[in-house]
């Protein structure tokens, strides 16, 4: 982990605090300015990976479905089958979101953020969620430099393009809360002094359904910070018989170059992913479905919490990601009804009731969809 602990000299104000150990923080970017300016460039990246000739300028939803393409691809090299996973989380990545992976252990939860991290050649951070860790852990801390006799910023693991969070539910509200900011602003603040975040900075966090003793639930604030929630089942019966092959054949999951994961993207194409989402043709039509679905839980007799209005612009930008995946510039309802459940089984609450019949979020926001109206 890379954190320190503060030295016994008070820390100074909060002008004083300097981070020698980066260069000068980046601002916020425009996505829309970005994506022009990627446009119009030599398109080096883009070349490099075989996107494109540079001279001809790529539609976006051929560009992000190719892009979606390769980078799955590599994923499976190293994770066999999941492939509505690994579709869900390029989703969440190129939406600009964080995601939350729930399954039981041994099913390559941690694996495949490791694999996409090394196929976009993203910088990655790995944090061990555990009972006794302190929020200074995550983002950072101030530490005295005796040569420069200054304070300086020791940056924690939470300055990473992709960051894991591992078991998250493993760790007290305090710590779980040091991301809050981070998920939400794409900044931290140690000492009173704002850090910027890199533009690509995602989030994904790992959690189990079993073995709840001794681990803290998310809070719900903190819940719906998370684009979707992806649940990871066990894998189908000839892809866990591609595992057994690939590990008697010697690979490694702690050593991905054992499944010949290459790179085949890198930051400023996710950056230009995201910057075509505005371009993407949502129908009035498209509008209303996603707004009946999200009121609808909000009426639902089996349910003592609805989604907000931020899970419809959610469901929403989710639903525009998947379109242009699926290499269309446009939404159509299979987009909303394939992001429903990801988007909205963590920001629904059942009622006692309902949990004693043994119903789930899942099982009753699908009963929910399939009484709404498809627009034609």
């Amino acid at each position: 982990m890379d954190d320190t602990t503060t030295a016994s000299l008070p820390p100074p104000a909060p002008e004083a605090v300097t981070d020698d150990s980066a260069p000068p923080a980046p601002t916020t970017p425009d996505f829309a300015q970005a994506f022009a300016a990627l446009n119009h460039s030599a398109g080096t990246d883009n070349a490099s990976h075989g996107d494109a000739d540079d001279d001809v300028e790529v539609d976006p939803a051929t560009f992000v479905s190719g892009l979606a393409e390769r980078l799955a691809a590599e994923v499976h090299k190293a994770v066999q089958g999941q492939e509505e996973v690994v579709e869900a989380a390029l989703v969440a990545l190129f939406a600009g979101g964080h995601a939350l992976f729930e399954g039981n252990p041994g099913t390559a939860k941690t694996l495949l953020v490791r694999a996409l991290a090394a196929a976009s050649q993203a910088e990655f951070k790995r944090i061990q969620f555990t009972p006794d860790l302190m929020p200074s852990d995550i983002t950072g801390t101030t530490v005295f430099e005796m040569s420069t006799s200054q304070f300086h910023l020791r940056r924690g693991p939470i300055f990473a393009e992709f960051v894991l969070a591992d078991e998250i539910n493993r760790t007290p509200p305090k710590t779980q809360a040091a991301l809050l900011e981070a998920m939400e602003e794409r900044r931290v603040t140690v000492d009173g002094v704002p850090n910027p975040l890199p533009p690509v900075f995602t989030v994904f966090a790992t959690q189990n359904p079993v073995e709840y003793e001794g681990t803290y639930p998310l809070p719900e604030a903190q819940l719906d910070r998370f684009l979707m929630k992806i649940t990871v089942p066990y894998p189908a019966e000839d892809a866990e018989l591609r595992v057994l092959a690939a590990y008697d054949k010697g690979f490694l999951a702690a050593d991905l170059a054992t499944a010949n994961v290459q790179t085949v993207a890198s930051v400023s194409d996710l950056l230009r992913a995201r910057a075509s989402l505005p371009g993407v043709t949502v129908e009035p039509k498209i509008l209303q479905y996603i707004n009946r679905i999200v009121r609808g839980t909000r009426e639902h007799r089996q349910l003592t919490l609805g989604a907000s209005p931020r899970a419809g612009v959610a469901l929403l930008q989710s639903a525009k990601t998947l379109a242009l995946i699926r290499a269309r510039p446009f939404v159509i309802p299979d987009d909303v009804k394939a992001m429903a459940l990801p988007v909205l089984r963590h920001r629904v609450l059942l009622k006692p009731e309902a949990e004693i019949e043994g119903s789930s979020a899942d099982r009753v926001l699908t009963s929910l969809i399939e009484g709404i109206e498809v627009p034609r």
